[in-house]
């Protein structure tokens, strides 16, 4: 039964995430999972962690075999597995050992139990978010709640702690059940009653609101161009595309234009002609466009974004602080190249982190600005709020995975961005899933994918910091040390009552059996 848990509860989470989006799962899915590890040794854990982690990363992320192929899905849901696999033996052991120290302290157990699950959860969320090659932050507890009522939380508590609190209730209700399994019916109820009741109150709370200063008129355009690694588009097509879609703009009052990430497919620092169209469109819009383009300096290569004003050229730059190991870059080619020698010659440019700042003075408001999966990473998102952007433009291309869940899941980590910041987000991507996202998480606009269009909107720009990115790292911190504490604590109890045994054992067989009278 404990497999079959740990399978199934691997799979609702998945579909508790976009496209499907059943977010109530995601409460079973976190029970089932627990579950199956709850009071078991290491590797029982350890295999029942793989079981939960191969049946949600083999099908959350098999967007990665459209265009890339089976060896970077495999390698990818490896890597996360094996985080699944450890933090689940680290869970099953603490779960055991813990229980046995404050068995007869049910108050205790009650409370420490859940929150030293809760925490090891997040361990591994903030492990695998950042290591190897800077980690992969997807697939995370809080993520599943992008559209349902608990989403204002995050506004509050950020990503960690929402993940946390939604772990910790599950956790407190399994052990509710489990340690009153032998007392009265209504009080065994009540007890199970009480993660309920707070999941009910934290649907309630409302998202922390900024104040407002003003406004800012935004067309985001989604030129639907061939712009995956493998498209055999001719030279400026991408560009091209894209300056057509934004032509039925002219005429409106717009403060700002933006394009996507890789929508120029030429660098206008060094294309004459790239900076004639970009000098053109400006022109005609009267306004400044941010347009996502790959640069070159001193012989390195940037994914940037450009901020593109006519007779003045680049009047600002920013440029990915995060390329995505295995696409932008190739860590340690000459070791993979062994394993996969035609994927790894696929990956031509090796790009270069930026160390420009996040923001962006565009007509006297300070733009926040993320390329990709830079709008996953939580550091960036605090170095937004810290630099004082007013709202976020998040530009990306999602081409090289279709019509895959790739996109909506992105969209979907936008979306609680806005919340927990408190900032309007505009996502656009060259093919889709483009929106305009409120600071309270609603939808503004948004496009169709795979189609040619553009979004207008007033854009509301706030000042300020919510209580999320106020604690937010230190929250992170404090939950990280926790985790690993009650880890560290279940080894020590562990290695303890392992040695008594020992002792025991041979103190009984140095006695031999008890004599018989004459």
């Amino acid at each position: 039964m404990a497999l079959i848990s740990a399978a199934l509860g691997g799979v609702l989470f998945d579909m508790a995430s976009p496209a499907l989006a059943l977010w109530p799962l995601a409460f079973p899915a976190i029970f089932l999972i627990l579950l199956a590890q709850w009071g078991r040794g290491f590797w029982a854990g350890a295999a029942l962690g793989a079981v939960s982690g191969a049946s949600f990363w083999l099908l959350h992320i098999s967007w990665l075999t459209l265009y890339l192929g089976v060896v970077p899905w495999a390698a990818l849901s490896g890597i996360m597995i094996f985080w699944w696999s450890l933090f689940g033996g680290l869970t099953a052991m603490t779960t055991t050992q813990l229980s046995r120290v404050l068995d007869g302290h049910p108050g205790w157990s009650g409370t420490l139990l859940p929150v030293a699950v809760a925490t090891l959860w997040i361990a591994r969320e903030t492990l695998a978010g950042s290591w190897p090659y800077g980690g992969f932050a997807w697939g995370r507890a809080a993520l599943t709640q992008s559209e349902s009522p608990f989403a204002s939380l995050v506004s509050w508590v950020g990503f960690t702690g929402m993940s946390a609190i939604m772990v910790g209730l599950v956790a407190w209700f399994i052990q509710s059940w489990l340690s009153h399994r032998g007392a009265a019916s209504y009080r065994r109820a009540a007890f199970q009653l009480l993660p309920v009741l707070t999941l009910a109150v934290m649907a309630i709370i409302p998202p922390y609101q900024l104040a407002v200063t003003g406004h800012t008129r935004v067309a985001a355009v989604q030129g639907n161009s061939d712009s995956g690694i493998f498209s055999g588009h001719s030279r400026a097509q991408n560009l091209n595309d894209h300056y057509k879609a934004s032509l039925p703009l002219v005429g409106q009052n717009l403060d700002l234009v933006v394009w996507p990430e890789n929508a120029s497919d030429i660098d206008p620092l060094r294309a004459s002609d790239a900076a004639a169209t970009l000098d053109d469109l400006s022109r005609r819009l009267d306004a400044p466009l941010v347009v996502g383009a790959i640069t070159t300096e001193n012989d390195e290569y940037f994914n940037s974004s450009l901020v593109w004003r006519v007779g003045r050229g680049v009047i600002g730059q920013y440029d990915k602080k995060h390329p995505v190991p295995f696409a932008e870059y190739m860590p340690n080619r000459e070791f993979f190249h062994l394993f996969a020698p035609d994927l790894v010659d696929l990956v031509q440019l090796e790009y270069t982190p930026g160390t420009r700042p996040t923001t962006i003075d565009i007509s006297g408001t300070r733009v926040g600005l993320s390329i990709c999966f830079d709008i996953v990473d939580d550091s960036l998102a605090q170095e937004m709020v810290d630099e004082g952007a007013e709202f976020i433009l998040a530009q990306t291309n999602n081409a090289d995975f279709g019509r895959t869940d790739e996109s909506v899941q992105q969209l979907a980590i936008a979306r609680l961005r806005a919340v927990e910041t408190g900032r309007a987000v505009v996502n656009i991507s060259t093919v889709g899933t483009s929106a305009m996202i409120a600071p309270g998480g609603h939808t503004i606009e948004s496009l169709p994918a795979h189609t040619v269009g553009h979004m207008v909107q007033d854009i509301p720009r706030v000042v300020g910091s919510t209580p999320a990115m106020i604690i937010g790292s230190g929250l992170t911190l404090v939950l990280n040390a926790i985790g690993y504490i009650a880890a560290l604590v279940s080894i020590v109890v562990a290695i303890f009552y392992r040695f008594s045994r020992s002792r025991t054992r041979y103190s009984d067989k140095e006695s031999g059996p008890p004599s018989s009278a004459a």
